[in-house]
């Protein structure tokens, strides 16, 4: 999984196209729904904490996980000093008890590029969320890179930073390749250049729903984006709503 290590410095201002607002209007209004609107709400794949703000100023007590220290570093910086950030690989987080609801955007779980491996994700998560608590994320569909940003460059020029953005997906492994290309403005006319290498899997909603069920969580919704739409076969990014199985059934057993 890619740790963002340089491109951490200049995640935010390049990724401002990024709708945070919707997205935690979106998670919101499926919380309420639920019936849960305060207590605590874990992030995987935090980053600099964007979400975690919104979803913070909503009520909520929030934790984030990633296994980037420098992402990491920035989120304590710029979010609340009563957020907690853990140093985590998401395949084998660990935490103190139980939340009532568990969140990842902004196609966090791509990087775990083997089922095995985000099967015990999900394994994770249905652990540690308390009874009947949802767990709501999104991924990118193996259509999305294969057919929309498959074998493309994507390039910006700003003011102070720019980046090219080469992808280079294989069908056959589902892996998208990422290399990443970011120029800094520092003194005057000089420019610092580092290169990052990010490794995606696309999959597909029937791969996740599967992987669902494997890790005892229950799929209850999916949605196209973060619309009030069903998922299209040409959907780019799907979300997802599933909710933790067993921990009721294990309390009447005792």
């Amino acid at each position: 999984m890619g740790s963002y290590e340089n491109f951490a410095r200049v995640y935010d201002e390049l990724m401002d196209n990024v709708p945070y607002e919707e997205w935690a209007d979106f998670i919101l209004a499926i919380l309420k729904k639920n019936k849960i609107t305060d207590g605590l709400v874990l992030e995987l794949g935090c980053g600099t904490g964007k979400l975690m703000s919104l979803l913070g100023n909503a009520g909520f007590d929030m934790i984030g996980v990633d296994n980037s220290v420098d992402m990491l570093q920035i989120a304590r910086e710029k979010t609340s000093p009563e957020f907690l950030y853990l140093l985590q690989d998401m395949r084998e987080f660990e935490l103190y008890g139980t939340v009532k609801a568990v969140v990842s955007v902004c196609d966090s779980v791509n990087y775990i590029t083997e089922k095995e491996d985000l099967t015990e994700v999900f394994r994770l998560v249905n652990n540690y969320l308390d009874p009947k608590g949802l767990f709501i994320f999104d991924f990118n569909t193996d259509y999305k890179y294969r057919d929309m940003i498959g074998e493309t460059v994507i390039a910006e020029d700003r003011e102070d930073v720019s980046f090219i953005w080469f992808n280079e997906y294989d069908e056959e492994s589902q892996l998208n390749d990422i290399d990443l290309k970011v120029f800094v403005q520092e003194d005057g006319d000089r420019y610092r250049k580092f290169q990052e290498e990010h490794i995606q899997r696309g999959y597909s909603l029937q791969e996740i729903k599967q992987m669902l069920e494997e890790s005892g969580l229950v799929f209850l919704q999916a949605f196209d984006e973060y619309s009030n739409q069903e998922p299209r076969t040409d959907s780019g990014r799907i979300v997802v709503v599933a909710q933790e199985n067993g921990k009721e059934k294990q309390e009447e057993t005792e």
